[in-house]
């Protein structure tokens, strides 16, 4: 099945945004050059952050939900109009689920047993979780194995410093959640982490 497209390969996560913050948030980061938005599950109220920034931002990016583990999530994301989900485990029948419901998956993988699993299932796009417990090294091993076309994301630890290391290793993209925002910071703040992982990533791939 093919994966979306994203135009900037980073997906920026906003672990604990509020409905209150998201416009502002997910708006300087449109405005910013990203185009895909991952709101996790374990946030508040994430039914209505994910539905503010479809509606408000959905024609110019992928906004997807995060940290999905249930088929009823995979649903209740649909309503929202999420585009995309984010699994940190692979389990198949959720991902056939939520296949099956037009959505995009990119599902948590650590070995390339859980990563052929996923494949199998249909995810379009996997992401090798926690990155920084394995590093570039497994990246590149991996690469060797999986299918040349499939788009491999790194998610865990990556800061502007290191994720040139993992493009370099295979990875088409990157999760960045943590280094790029932490709930309730300024909106100042996330810009400027924004700037400085599209610095990172245009040194490496122009």
């Amino acid at each position: 099945m093919t994966a979306p497209t994203f135009q900037l390969p980073l997906v920026a996560i906003l672990r604990g945004i509020t409905p209150e913050d998201t416009l502002a948030h997910v708006g300087a980061l449109v405005d910013g050059g990203y185009d895909a938005i991952e709101v996790p599950l374990n946030s508040p109220r994430w039914e209505a952050s994910i539905a503010l920034a479809q509606q408000a931002y959905g024609s110019r990016a992928w906004i997807g939900g995060g940290t999905v583990l249930h088929e009823q999530q995979v649903d209740a994301l649909v309503e929202t109009g999420a585009r995309f989900i984010v699994t940190p485990n692979t389990r198949p029948a959720l991902i056939r689920h939520a296949v099956a419901a037009g959505l995009q998956v990119m599902a948590g993988f650590a070995t390339a047993s859980e990563a052929f699993a996923a494949i199998d299932a249909g995810a379009q796009m996997l992401k090798l979780f926690p990155a920084a417990t394995y590093g570039p090294g497994h990246v590149r091993a991996l690469r060797a194995v999986l299918p040349a076309g499939l788009p491999l994301y790194v998610v865990g630890g990556i800061t502007p410093d290191n994720l040139a290391a993992y493009l370099d290793a295979g990875a088409v993209g990157a999760g960045i959640g943590g280094d790029l925002y932490q709930p309730a910071q300024p909106l100042q703040r996330t810009q400027q982490q924004a700037q400085a992982f599209l610095l990172a990533y245009r040194t490496t791939h122009g």
